[in-house]
């Protein structure tokens, strides 16, 4: 009944019209399934006393789904199939397991908006970093805007070893330098050797009129002139934040950077 009145306040005839429905509010305590509406795109749910979802199994088309405010313990199987979900309000429910609930939604790609708080899950330990590293699309958890700060620190903890990988990615620039310079790296270098060209060598048309006597200087001309590549990595977990640095009020020391050149 509740749905059928919708339907009409809102004059809809057909049900491939029907995009949106409002059924807040109305202490309803179960729903008949919705697969006929299977373009429905926007759907309140909230405050009533809702403790099954199986009425949702054919509206893959759903981007915003409120659930927030009724009787739900568990949300496994119902929900994994909205692909599409942006926003998904869950707060004042039942929920209890935190590694099943965050299961059901990691198929959801384009989720941006979740709420959780206000379930018995929200009180395990680390549940924010938690959620953030499982569920990486999400930008507004809570309320609240998930920062880059919590997303390193979420990849830190649950990820260590690819934390390392990321911390460890070094910063490339090309380094103009005459041909005959040392080549190598910071911490072990050679010197160059002198090449000796013959007179008439001509280089941008790719003709020496005059050969090399010896082959080895032709090898070795023809490698001095590729682009010299300079990589600097630093151990970024190391390195102070603008705010641990105002709060510690501590000179700066200089940080451990490895350089290494080659061609």
């Amino acid at each position: 009944q509740a749905v059928e009145k919708q339907l009409k306040i809102c004059g809809f005839k057909r049900n491939v019209d029907v995009l949106v429905l409002y059924l807040a509010g109305q202490g309803l305590r179960s729903i008949p399934s919705l697969s006929q509406f299977h373009r429905l795109r926007y759907l309140w749910i909230n405050n009533n006393k809702i403790q099954d979802l199986s009425f949702l199994i054919k509206n893959y088309c759903l981007t915003e789904l409120y659930l927030n405010n009724n009787e739900l313990t568990d949300v496994s199987g119902a929900l994994k199939h909205l692909r599409a979900l942006q926003i998904l309000l869950l707060h004042n429910n039942q929920l209890k397991k935190l590694g099943k609930t965050v299961k059901e939604l990691k198929g959801m790609i384009s989720l941006q908006t979740l709420n959780l708080f206000h379930n018995p899950l929200a009180q395990d330990p680390d549940y924010r970093l938690r959620v953030i590293y499982l569920l990486p699309s999400v930008q507004l958890l809570d309320r609240k805007s998930v920062t880059q700060r919590e997303r390193e620190s979420a990849l830190h903890l649950y990820s260590r070893e690819r934390s390392c990988v990321v911390q460890s990615v070094a910063f490339g620039k090309r380094v103009n330098t005459p041909l005959g310079t040392t080549v190598g790296s910071s911490r072990c270098t050679q010197p160059a050797r002198r090449l000796m060209m013959p007179s008439g060598c001509e280089f941008g048309n790719h003709t020496n009129k005059v050969p090399f006597e010896n082959p080895e200087d032709a090898v070795l001309l023809r490698a001095m002139t590729r682009s010299l590549m300079e990589f600097s990595s630093v151990d970024w977990n190391k390195v102070a934040t603008c705010q641990e640095r105002r709060l510690e009020n501590k000179a700066e020391e200089p940080h451990e950077k490895l350089t290494v050149q080659f061609r």
